[in-house]
């Protein structure tokens, strides 16, 4: 029997394959290819099976996997005399199986052209013309799925290079994918990786020309293979370890044991550094978060400063009382920080770990995943049952306080608005909207004294609050607006987002992030110390706050004041606040809505850090449908009196249209349900119906007095409501007692 050898000349090895004439070595193409010096030739094993004139006589011991040496020299000549059909030399052994057909080619070239080879029964060959296909019926598919193999993205049609699972209707696969993955697992691991399934799957990939080897998986043939199994992960993996002893220090029974991810094991943390109480609270590390998406996040350009002495910086953030800098008026105190401000930028970014990340995923938004798919997902478990509740537009937060704590409420039951008025003795309903009610909780929300920071805004510290669990009701409000259809927030800081996200320990906040004013002074001064002498000066001046929070120490050099001011920051912004913090990411887990933040984070930061962009005419005139027998005349009016509107020639603007018609500023993430409409009719003035999104435009003679009655009915009427809501402005935090209050 002739046998490969090993140690072959190199004349020996670069010979080409006797049928393809390829010295090409690529066995998940063309099979293993092997040189028999005996017989002075190579061979793919591929296009030794699919010649079409030759036949396995010997047992597999003998020639060529059974295939006997003068038959191989007989299909050798026999292909001699035939033309490739695709690339027109000579030597084409494998023709098309369909009798009618006289299409003959080589191995690769059949690759390459899309025939199919079948590894099994007869091994035929099918040419481009006539291969199988696989036939869906249904064309229902959304526009991309992922190969569960690779995990990249594609579209849902069968094709030569797309294949469908015939056991499961949502799983694809790409062709190389399939053919790696088989030869690797062999017939008795090579299933459906969705469902397990073998008989079917296999059967149907034979059909469409997967080789299936009939041997063991490889890595059942690794010696030793699961080895490191048997070992534990006993290491601190986290971006700021506290542990004086080091992250390889594990002390069982202590704050300073080690608790290893709940997902791969493979990274840990000390329960003191990640702020676990116990080793049976669960914990992620950054890289199971984010593992089940590939996002192409990119940090968005931080908010500019409000530049108003109108808005006021909160000049009392921590509780207990600590010695700092004496204080200047609120505007004063303002204008200097903004100064200060500009004069010194501090990064903030995730660790550098997690920035590589985000930075190195797939690009394209085809394969991004829409926000408004994933809240439609998540709004499956809202159940048919309705929950009514009673708010009153006059205090919407205290009465929407009161239904969520309500022991019968359940964020998943359908939410059902009426408005209700405390000096109405009669009690009665008025039917209401639920996405303006969550458009104004939204707004309540955003003003509270649970927030601080001009635009971009993170937690507060509120003893009250933390007692009353307002922290943790916060979060569930957001949590029910973004699954019930309400407005993104958009008031969301990028350290706040990326503390929820990815997680407090692999967050760097920054100065925009500091509030009080006190405390960026002091730490502008040490930042921007030049000397040793000044540094040690700022740090004699402040040494009272900076031993308060723990951060009292000796530098030995000028750049050590970088990790002193990083320290501040994280003790000010993050370290303080944990206690809220926590509370609000608990509420934030109602309907599963966290979890989907820490899997989607690119999607999410985009509705919880940025503000909706601003409509436009054509915006708005494609979001309203029109109902109804329409008005020509009439809806060129509409078209005429939004373009007026967005060039600033009309008293009202386009989020003031939007209000009137569906009680929302923005279009919510998930969409209006149901969608907007106009309709036409003989009336004088507009009619605005929230409950259904429902706008109806007045039929007048002239555009004059279609714009007029336009903008007095709108601005007339928002004024109105204006008016109605500001009798109870959002509860805030009184620096002096520190409670809360209705102003």
């Amino acid at each position: 029997m002739g046998k490969m050898n090993e140690n072959k000349p190199d004349n020996s090895q670069n010979l080409a394959c006797i049928f393809c004439r390829k010295d090409d070595d690529c066995p998940n193409k063309y099979g293993e290819k092997k040189t028999y010096e005996k017989w002075n030739f190579s061979v793919h094993y591929y296009c030794l099976l699919m010649s079409s004139g030759i036949w396995q006589r010997g047992k597999e011991e003998e020639g060529v996997y059974g295939f006997l040496v003068e038959d191989i020299r007989k299909e050798v000549n026999r292909a001699s005399k035939l033309k490739c059909t695709i690339c027109k030399k000579t030597g084409a052994s494998i023709g098309c199986v369909v009798p009618k057909c006289k299409r003959s080619y080589h191995l690769p070239c059949g690759l390459q052209k899309e025939c199919i080879f079948q590894f099994t029964g007869n091994f035929a060959s099918f040419c481009w013309k006539h291969r199988p296909v696989q036939v869906i019926t249904s064309n229902k598919y959304r526009d991309t799925f992922q190969c569960t193999i690779c995990l990249e993205y594609i579209e849902p049609i069968p094709t030569y290079n797309i294949l469908l699972s015939p056991c499961c209707k949502n799983a694809w696969f790409h062709r190389d994918c399939l053919q790696v993955q088989a030869i690797n697992a062999g017939v008795y691991f090579f299933r459906c990786t969705l469902c397990n399934n073998t008989d079917i799957f296999q059967k149907e990939m034979l059909r469409m020309g997967i080789h299936i080897p009939e041997k063991d998986a490889s890595w059942e043939l690794e010696e030793n293979a699961y080895q490191e199994l048997l070992q534990s992960h006993d290491r601190c993996d986290v971006r700021r370890c506290h542990c004086k002893k080091g992250r390889d220090y594990n002390e069982p029974n202590s704050k300073w044991e080690v608790k290893r991810c709940q997902c791969c094991g493979s990274s840990g943390t000390h329960l003191a550094c990640s702020t676990l109480q116990s080793l049976e609270q669960n914990w992620e590390c950054l890289e199971c978060r984010r593992i089940t998406y590939n996002s192409d996040f990119r940090k968005a350009t931080k908010h500019p400063l409000a530049n108003s002495t109108n808005v006021a910086v909160t000049d009392c953030l921590l509780e207990e009382s600590s010695p700092k800098l004496p204080r200047q008026s609120a505007g004063g105190q303002h204008k200097e920080l903004l100064r200060l401000k500009q004069e010194v930028q501090l990064s903030s970014t995730p660790c550098p770990s997690m920035k590589e990340s985000c930075l190195t995923q797939r690009q394209g938004s085809k394969f991004r995943r829409d926000i408004s798919t994933i809240l439609v997902e998540l709004g499956f478990q809202i159940k048919k049952k309705a929950k009514k509740l009673c708010i009153n537009k006059a205090n919407v937060w205290r009465s929407a306080l009161e239904q969520f704590q309500s022991q019968k409420f359940n964020p998943s039951y359908t939410i059902e608005v009426v408005y209700v008025s405390e000096n109405d003795n009669f009690g009665r309903e008025h039917p209401g909207s639920k996405q303006e009610f969550l458009s104004l909780l939204m707004q309540h929300l955003e003003t509270s004294s649970l927030f601080e920071g001009s635009l971009s805004k993170n937690l507060t510290l509120n003893s009250q609050a933390l007692k009353e669990n307002l922290y943790y009701e916060a979060g569930k409000m957001l949590a029910i607006s973004l699954v019930h259809g309400g407005p993104s927030p958009g008031f969301f800081s990028e350290t706040l987002f990326n503390c929820l996200a990815y997680g407090p320990e692999n967050t760097l906040p920054s100065l925009a992030d500091v509030s009080d004013f006190d405390v960026a002074q002091i730490i502008i001064k040490i930042n921007t110390a030049a000397t040793m002498n000044s540094l040690n000066s700022v740090i004699n001046e402040c040494s009272s706050y900076l031993e308060f929070i723990g951060c009292l120490r000796l530098l030995a050099t000028l750049s050590d004041k970088y990790m002193l001011v990083k320290d501040i920051l994280f003790y000010h912004v993050i370290q303080r606040v944990q206690a809220p913090f926590e509370s609000f990411k608990q509420g934030l887990k109602t309907l599963g809505v966290l979890e989907k933040i820490q899997t989607y984070p690119e999607v999410f930061y985009n509705i919880l850090c940025r503000k909706p962009e601003t409509l436009s005419a054509k915006n708005l005139s494609d979001l309203f449908t029109v109902h109804g027998l329409p008005d020509v005349q009439t809806l060129r009016f509409w078209k005429s009196y939004l373009q007026a509107v967005e060039d600033g020639k009309s008293a009202t603007t386009m989020e003031d249209i939007l209000i009137f018609a569906t009680g929302c500023r923005s279009v919510p993430p998930a969409g209006f349900k149901p969608p907007p409409s106009i309709e036409c009719l003989h009336m004088d003035f507009p009619i605005g119906n929230k409950c259904s999104n429902n706008l109806a435009l007045p039929i007048t003679n002239t555009y004059k007095m279609f714009q007029e009655n336009m903008d007095f009915t709108i601005k007339d009427t928002l004024r109105l409501e204006k008016e109605e809501g500001s009798r109870s402005l959002p509860w805030t935090l009184n620096a002096s007692s520190n409670e809360e209050m209705l102003l």
